[in-house]
């Protein structure tokens, strides 16, 4: 058994990260509830999109250069994952479903990744990443999700790629995260539906197709500003159970600590008590 002496240096090394981990719960809480105001705030916004774009749909078809299917000989994954750790399985189970999902597809991978996690993980892995960005995974702004639209929509529209999916941790709850794989261009959403169909009075200035010019980029950037929403709040939420995780795990190993010193200490307190004795009986 150790000394009391470094068991209680162990009670305070652990006492250290204790205060470290529970300030850490404390800040990802905080940002938590923030990232999730704002992720309600932008699900009505793209539902208008998306029912605009349907709408128009209804009366033009599905023959958009931006909607139209391709062979798919080329595919673009934007990977979201954080800038830093400590947030559990977080990072990993992204980047495994975005590695599982190119390696299922016959058809060539290149990436844009957001955090520098990504960043690593897959530049490790010789994977053709075109853009990466990092820095604003953990407060990411609309101008930030335009910017990387805005790239992807010219890759997509010049033919470098033949399609665009959206890999990112879809928060369900504060205890639940689930990483998915959402197809952007061509989406099944962006198709006209039966119960979407236009008023024949409805006219669209200069055109529908026009319009949809408009739209359907709009429909990007929401569809990734979104995900950027979801997946900061996921990492608040994973990086806060981490936290708490460990927090609890410290507390558990400081009342075994405290235990094991109590029992050192009497343990000693016994020995001089024996010395004691012995040596008294030994000078009788």
């Amino acid at each position: 058994m150790a000394s009391a002496r470094e068991i209680k240096r162990r009670i305070r090394g652990i006492n250290s990260i204790l205060q470290i981990t529970k300030a850490m719960e404390l800040v990802s809480t905080a940002k938590l509830r923030k990232a999730r105001i704002r992720l309600e705030a932008t699900r009505p916004y793209f539902e208008t999109v998306l029912d605009d774009i349907q709408e128009i749909l209804g009366l033009v078809g599905d023959a958009h250069p931006l909607v139209k299917k391709r062979e798919e000989k080329t595919i673009l994954y934007i990977v979201l994952t954080s800038d830093r750790g400590l947030a559990g399985g977080y990072n990993a189970n992204v980047q495994r479903l975005a590695e599982e999902t190119a390696k299922k597809r016959s058809a060539k991978a290149k990436l844009f990744v957001v955090g520098s996690k990504a960043k690593e993980y897959f530049a490790r892995r010789n994977y053709d990443i075109l853009e990466s960005y990092t820095g604003i995974s953990d407060a990411p702004s609309f101008e930030h999700a335009k910017n990387l639209a805005t790239t992807a929509l010219d890759l997509y529209r010049d033919g470098t790629v033949d399609a665009i999916d959206l890999v990112y941790t879809r928060f369900e709850s504060t205890l639940k995260y689930t990483p998915k794989v959402e197809r952007l261009l061509p989406s099944e959403e962006l198709k006209a539906k039966a119960d979407k169909k236009a008023s024949t009075l409805v006219e669209f200035e200069p055109s529908p197709e026009a319009v949809l010019d408009y739209l359907i980029p709009m429909y990007v950037e929401s569809c990734i500003y979104g995900a950027l929403i979801e997946a900061a709040a996921s990492e608040q939420g994973a990086r806060r159970l981490s936290m708490e995780n460990a927090t609890d795990n410290a507390n558990e190993m400081i009342e075994e600590l405290e235990t094991n010193f109590n029992r050192a200490r009497q343990a000693a307190i016994t020995n001089e008590i024996t010395e004691i004795v012995s040596s008294a009986d030994a000078v009788q």
